[in-house]
């Protein structure tokens, strides 16, 4: 991995690629930072113009906002920065309600949005399994045992349900362990901050999205997922819902060649030219 450039507003980025088409911009997930698309970062930059970057308190994203501050106003602020008015939107989790958010608040930015799953500010339902999730990292945080913390993340999002830790890659796995505990150093290192919230959610206005969807969703994530999957279908007639039954909540890390021909498909079948 290629040490990143920060932007003014301290978010850490990569660029690569090349140019002419509209770029891919990789959002990562919670449990993740920027380097959970390394599998498919060679790949893609041979084809595309590819951003990836740390959301703000993962990764290398680790200062202090001075004000207040939304990721999805860092997001733009990458673009901007960039020069990108147009892009194609990849979000995992988290980021993929941030890249849903970046999209609501740029109307014409989002060539396409893939998400992979779903997740963040999409989730509306406390099922039973996410509670208890909850539970299981809000103790371990509290009795400042990050092991136990970053396990909790392991067992839910990585391993998932109805399956054992076997059977995903320990380099998976491993990798995961690396970015959670890197994400929860970093939150410790930034405190308090003044985080806005996102008006009206995002929720609320899942019909004002106008650009085509694809939802990638894993047998063995969790209720919430599946539920915040199926909101949006029902939201966006258009929107296109894939399952793949052999998969958790990281689908792009579990099988990350079908991944990546999945996204350049998915691209390929919604070209443009900025500036057209």
């Amino acid at each position: 991995m290629s040490a990143p450039r920060h932007t003014p507003h301290g978010i850490a980025y990569e660029r690569a690629g090349r140019g002419g088409d509209v770029p891919i911009v990789l959002l990562h997930a919670g449990v993740a930072d920027r380097t959970m698309w390394d599998a498919q970062w060679g790949a893609l930059t041979e084809g595309f113009d590819v951003v990836r970057l740390d959301l703000r308190g993962f990764g290398e994203s680790g200062r202090p906002p001075g004000a207040r501050w939304s990721h999805a106003e860092d997001v733009l602020s990458v673009l901007d920065h960039l020069g990108i008015t147009r892009c194609h939107l990849v979000g995992a989790s988290f980021g993929a309600g941030v890249a849903f958010e970046v999209a609501l608040s740029r109307p014409g930015l989002a060539q396409s949005l893939l998400l992979c799953p779903p997740g963040g500010s999409l989730l509306a339902e406390l099922t039973e399994d996410l509670k208890n999730f909850l539970e299981a990292e809000r103790s371990a945080l509290a009795a400042r045992d990050l092991d136990a913390a970053v396990e909790a993340n392991i067992a839910t999002w990585v391993v998932g349900r109805d399956r054992a830790p076997s059977d995903v890659p320990s380099g998976v796995q491993d990798h995961v362990r690396r970015m959670q505990r890197r994400a929860f150093e970093v939150a410790e290192s930034l405190g308090e901050t003044d985080e806005a919230e996102f008006a009206p959610p995002a929720l609320e206005r899942l019909p004002d999205l106008t650009a085509p969807v694809l939802i990638l969703v894993g047998g063995h994530d969790l209720d919430t997922t599946h539920d915040c999957a199926g909101r949006i279908c029902r939201a966006l007639p258009d929107a296109r819902r894939l399952d793949w039954p052999d998969v958790a909540h990281l689908p792009s890390m579990e099988r990350p060649d079908d991944f990546l021909a999945l996204l350049t498909e998915w691209v390929a079948h919604h070209p443009n030219r900025q500036g057209t």
